[in-house]
C-alpha cells in the first residue's frame, strides 16, 4: 500500500474503534490504565534503550540543548508517565456526566451530557512522553487517537505505543482505540490533516512553527497555542524574598517548557532594591539577562534588550527584564507581547491582585505563585493533553473533561409541537 492508503486505514480503524471506546464502561477504562502503567514500568529497559538511540541520533542530527531536554526520558520522567497514567484511571470519568438537567412547562425533561468527541489527532515534537499523556486521556474520555510524534523520538514512540497496545489487547479491548503512525515521512502529516472524515479534533504539540504549518494546513478543526511568552510581574508591594524564590522557578527550573518565564517586569518603585538580588541569583544559575535601558542602569553588565525580545520565547536560560512605572503599564506590556499562555503578578497588594488577574486575559493568571504551575497534573487534572490559549472550545491545561463535548438528551411522554 501507499502512504495515502495506510494512512486511510489508520483513519478507518480510528472511527471504528472510537465507537468502542464511547461504549466502554469506567471499570476497563480503569483496568486499561493501571495495566498501561504495568507494563511501562516492566519494559522501562527497552523503554530506555529505544531513547537513548533517539538521544544519539539527535546529537548526530545537531539538535539544541532545548529539543534534547524534551527527548530525554530521564528516570524522574519515566516515572512521572507511570504516575500520570495511575492518576487518569483514578480520576472521574467524564462519559455520560449529567452538566445539567431542567425540565420544561410542557413536561420535556432535558439533560445535557459529557459526550466523547470522536478520533483525536495529536501531532507532537520531541517529548515522547507524550504519547502514554495523550493516548491515556483520549482513552479515558471514550475517544480514539492517532499519534504523530517527531522523527526525533520514534525509537521512543513506537516502544511506548506498543506497551500501550498490548495493555488493550491484555484486556480484549480494541488496540486501534491508540495508534501511532509509523513513518516519519512528513507527507503523513499532510495527508493526515485532509481526513475530516475520519479525524474530528487535531492538537498539535510542539514549537510555534509546527503549530502555525498545521493550523494553515488542516482541513479538521485544531486547539493550540502558538507560544508561551510567559511574564512575572513584581509589584511595588512585593515580599522580595517570595518574588525571587518564584522568578527563579518559573525561569530556571525547567526553562525548555511553554510555561517558563520569558519576561520579567519589576514597579520601578522597587526596582533598584531587587533587581541587584535577582541578577545575582539569576546569574549564578547561568541565565542571560536583556535588559530596558532602566535595568541597564541598575544592572550595568546586563545585555541591553532589542524589540524582538519583548515577544521571543527563549525557552533557554535567558530572561528580558523591564521596570515598568506602575501595574496598567505591566498590564499593557503583557497585553501587546504576551501570548495568553501564563502570567504572574507577586505582590502583598490584594487590591493590585485583583486587578492584574481580572485585567490580563491568558488561560492562567497567578498570584504570587510560579507560572510553572500552568500544567493539568498540578492543576489535579491527570495527565495533560496540552496546553490551550484559544478560546475555543478549550483554555488551559486539556484534561478530561475538554476532550468531552456534548449532547442533549430530551425525554418525554408523547409530547408534540404545535
Amino acid at each position: 500500500m501507499d502512504l495515502k492508503q495506510i494512512m486511510k486505514m489508520l483513519g478507518k480503524n480510528a472511527r471504528k474503534a472510537a465507537e468502542d471506546a464511547a461504549n466502554l464502561g469506567t471499570a476497563i477504562k480503569n483496568k486499561c490504565l493501571e495495566d498501561m502503567a504495568n507494563e511501562i514500568e516492566a519494559a522501562s529497559k527497552d523503554i530506555e534503550i529505544a531513547n537513548q538511540e533517539d538521544l544519539k541520533n539527535g546529537r548526530k542530527l545537531n539538535l539544541s540543548s532545548a529539543m534534547l531536554d524534551r527527548l530525554e526520558l530521564t528516570q524522574k520522567r519515566m516515572k512521572a508517565m507511570v504516575e500520570g497514567l495511575k492518576e487518569v484511571a483514578a480520576l472521574q470519568d467524564p462519559v455520560g456526566e449529567e452538566i445539567r438537567f431542567w425540565t420544561r412547562p410542557n413536561g420535556l425533561r432535558i439533560s445535557k451530557v459529557r459526550v466523547p468527541i470522536g478520533v483525536i489527532g495529536i501531532i507532537f515534537e520531541s517529548r515522547p512522553n507524550v504519547t502514554a499523556d495523550a493516548a491515556s486521556l483520549c482513552f479515558k474520555s471514550g475517544n480514539a487517537v492517532i499519534l504523530r510524534g517527531g522523527k526525533e523520538a520514534i525509537e521512543t514512540n513506537q516502544a511506548i505505543s506498543s506497551v500501550l497496545r498490548r495493555a488493550l489487547e491484555k484486556n480484549c479491548v480494541n488496540s486501534d482505540i491508540i495508534q501511532l503512525i509509523q513513518t516519519t515521512d512528513r507527507e503523513a502529516v499532510k495527508i493526515m490533516l485532509g481526513m475530516n472524515e475520519h479525524i474530528d479534533l487535531i492538537i498539535p504539540r510542539g514549537g510555534e512553527g509546527l503549530i502555525r504549518a498545521v493550523t494553515e494546513m488542516s482541513k479538521i478543526p485544531v486547539i493550540k497555542h502558538y507560544k508561551g511568552v510567559c511574564h512575572v510581574y513584581i509589584d511595588k508591594m512585593a515580599n522580595i524574598e517570595m518574588a525571587k524564590s518564584i522568578l527563579i522557578n518559573a525561569k530556571v527550573q525547567r526553562p525548555s517548557v511553554c510555561n517558563a518565564a520569558e519576561t520579567l517586569l519589576v514597579h520601578q518603585k522597587i526596582a533598584k532594591r531587587i533587581l541587584p538580588i535577582l541578577d545575582e541569583s539569576l546569574r549564578k544559575n547561568g541565565v542571560e539577562i536583556r535588559g530596558c535601558s532602566e535595568t541597564i542602569k541598575i544592572l550595568p553588565l546586563s545585555k541591553e534588550a532589542i524589540e524582538d525580545d519583548w515577544s521571543e520565547e527563549y525557552l533557554d536560560l535567558v530572561l528580558s527584564v523591564k521596570v515598568v512605572k506602575d501595574i496598567e503599564d505591566a498590564i499593557q506590556h503583557i497585553s501587546r507581547y504576551g501570548s495568553a499562555h501564563s502570567d504572574c503578578i507577586v505582590t502583598d497588594d490584594l487590591k493590585a491582585a485583583e486587578i492584574f488577574v481580572k485585567k490580563v486575559d491568558s488561560s492562567a493568571v497567578f498570584h504570587n505563585a510560579s507560572t510553572r504551575f500552568n500544567d493539568g497534573f498540578q492543576f489535579g487534572l491527570g495527565a495533560e493533553i496540552g496546553i490551550s490559549t484559544d478560546r475555543l472550545h478549550a483554555r488551559g491545561p486539556m484534561g478530561l473533561e475538554e476532550l468531552n463535548t456534548y449532547k442533549y438528551v430530551v425525554r418525554g411522554e408523547g409530547q408534540v409541537r404545535d
